[in-house]
């Protein structure tokens, strides 16, 4: 019997597999003699045609013989690509959903409120019970700089613009944004950084992007910026980050993804009163989501179809 695996190394995914079982046996999606397996249950290698899976255990995919595609269950798929063993010739699909956008949006515009509206200022007066208003302006007054325009990036666009922020993006390749100031190239430009009152970072991560967040980065943003990075902890090089926060050269940071999750009880990260740590949060797909998506793409490969959501392994997205 054709067999989806369901597999973390690192995380519960039992309610996910739930969710896939109810997919694959709805009426208007059902997968006829599909059995969706929760790893380390027993399967036959075989009968494997599809893997949903996050932070794959190591030396599962090549022991598949009849695998047609690997499928991230998230948006990102670094944790698949770095795994030394994956088989070069099978197809990686990742989790595109409009209502994570959206989620996202949500996630940094609350940053964006709270660095605009001095929130940060008024709890850190809170602990001396000091009664001082911030200064209030307009929100075009106070300009976002996002990094990366795909999906996520295009709807907190928006979804700033269309509340009064000043906005600009960049990404490696040019984009048109009515209302947005774009910029385009290999490396954020200094214009970018240096307009920015936060800048926030939602790359997917490649080799290009891995460590792009470092002291030269910092020293190039505006004295006095925040900054937001909801894209990959392995983006931002965390001593340079504490080292900008320490001198006053950045105002504030909100972090959502590190290098190592969870955030190790130990990192400074958490006790910076400059710093606000979220436990990788912004935003997610639900199961249901995330499940129909995959269960389509098992239906597409078994009837010959093209599979939906692929990604370009070179790219990293």
């Amino acid at each position: 019997m054709a067999t989806l695996l369901v597999c973390s190394a690192t995380d519960d995914l039992s309610t996910l597999c739930s969710a896939l079982e109810a997919a694959a046996a709805a009426p208007e999606g059902q997968v006829r003699d599909l059995k969706v397996v929760l790893w380390p249950a027993a399967f036959d290698p075989w009968d494997v045609v599809a893997v949903a899976a996050w932070n794959p255990p190591a030396g599962l995919l090549p022991a598949l013989p009849a695998l047609k595609f690997v499928a991230s269950i998230g948006a990102g798929i670094e944790h698949i690509l770095q795994c030394p063993d994956l088989p070069e010739e099978v197809p990686i699909t990742r989790i595109v959903d409009t209502q994570q956008a959206q989620g996202m949006a949500e996630y940094v515009l609350w940053a964006a409120l709270h660095f605009h509206r001095g929130f940060d200022e008024i709890l850190a007066r809170q602990t001396s019970r000091t009664w001082r208003v911030p200064p209030q302006a307009a929100a075009s007054a106070f300009r976002v700089g996002i990094m990366g325009l795909g999906g996520m990036g295009t709807q907190v666009a928006k979804r700033l613009r269309d509340n009064g922020f000043s906005v600009s993006a960049w990404a490696r390749r040019a984009h048109e944004l009515q209302g947005v100031q774009t910029f385009a190239g290999s490396t954020p430009p200094a214009e970018f950084l240096a307009l920015s009152d936060m800048v926030v970072c939602l790359l997917p991560l490649t080799a290009q992007t891995t460590g792009l967040c470092n002291a030269e980065f910092f020293a190039a943003m505006k004295p006095g910026a925040a900054f937001v990075n909801a894209g990959r902890g392995q983006q931002v090089v965390t001593g340079d980050l504490l080292a900008a926060l320490d001198a006053g050269q950045l105002r504030g940071a909100v972090l959502d993804v590190f290098d190592t999750e969870p955030l190790s009880q130990q990192s400074p990260l958490w006790s910076h009163p400059k710093v606000i740590v979220t436990p990788h949060m912004a935003s997610a797909a639900t199961d249901a989501s995330i499940a129909c998506q995959i269960v389509s793409n098992v239906q597409r490969v078994r009837s010959g179809q093209a599979i939906e959501n692929t990604v370009t392994r070179e790219q990293g997205y």
